[in-house]
């Protein structure tokens, strides 16, 4: 089905606002992943920097390395070649200085093939994110929760845009970031009513992440759809607006637990797993190394 698809472009994003067609994106950060997402028929394939703690482990994504988006974004680009390409670029990769945006953002483009960005944004580093568009880079801007600065907005996540004063806040950000030529919106952990309001009066797709169902389209990061984040110990962290699917995880365990049974009880490998020497070898071999222990 993947090859008689068209590739995913911006134009044909817009064309699907347009006609009020739902846009599906997800969050991937591996090959096998993504192989599945777009045989599935995901439009936009953002390679996330939450693969920090679904991949590697570490307790914030705030700790991934440039080298291991581009890793994870190489990975991805190899397993697609119809959804949108997009990399999340991590921490402190964008946020110095225009130059530097501009820097970091071409070299995921030229170095793993990525054709947009996603960045998320506030009004102290808007000036930055505008120079990667400027430089002929389309962009994703994300407003809401921006999990970059989660210290600064309080250490919690809390949902924006319920009030007057923070949905005006969401409102503005999202204008800005238009206004500079971002193509599209995420909204992270808004008000169903905020991301409405800015599908309704945006001329760009606005794409939610724990925003409701009501705006252009819907995000989620893969590991939510089959069972949130593993942690040490076999504990979970599984966000409010993850739905799960089904129990990879769960699943995973158990084979690996009948693995590791088999192998102590030594039923597996079998002789259906087994390859033999062939006829008349073995005694020649046992003959030269002076062994029978296979005899």
């Amino acid at each position: 089905m993947a090859e008689k698809r068209k590739k995913v472009t911006i134009d044909y994003l817009n064309k699907k606002k347009a006609k009020g067609e739902v846009i599906v994106q997800i969050a991937v950060y591996d090959f096998a992943a993504a192989v599945n997402a777009e045989m599935a028929g995901v439009e936009i394939m953002c390679v996330s920097d939450t693969g920090a703690s679904i991949l590697f482990g570490y307790p914030s994504n705030n700790q991934v390395t440039m080298e291991q988006v581009i890793m994870m974004c190489d990975s991805v680009r190899r397993a697609t070649d119809y959804g949108m390409l997009m990399a999340d670029m991590p921490y402190m990769s964008y946020h110095v200085s225009p130059e530097q945006a501009v820097e970091s953002a071409a070299r995921i483009v030229a170095e793993a093939g990525m054709e947009v960005m996603k960045c998320e944004v506030w009004p102290e580093i808007a000036k930055n994110v505008a120079a990667i568009v400027n430089a002929g880079i389309q962009v994703q801007a994300h407003v809401g929760i921006t999990p970059m600065r989660l210290v600064a907005m309080g250490g919690h996540y809390r949902t924006q845009g319920r009030t007057l004063e923070s949905a005006k806040r969401v409102v503005e950000d999202t204008r800005m970031m238009v206004d500079a030529g971002c193509f599209s919106i995420l909204c992270e952990g808004v008000s169903e009513e905020v991301a409405q309001y800015l599908a309704e009066t945006q001329p760009v797709p606005v794409i939610s992440l724990a925003a409701g169902s009501k705006a252009d389209g819907v995000h989620i990061i893969q590991s939510d759809l089959y069972g949130g984040t593993l942690l040490k110990g076999g504990k979970r962290f599984f966000p409010t607006h993850g739905k799960m699917y089904v129990d990879l995880y769960a699943e995973q365990l158990k084979a690996f637990q009948m693995y590791t049974d088999d192998v102590v009880n030594r039923r597996y490998p079998g002789p259906e797993h087994t390859f033999k020497m062939k006829d008349g070898e073995l005694e020649k071999f046992c003959d030269a190394m002076k062994w029978d222990g296979a005899k």
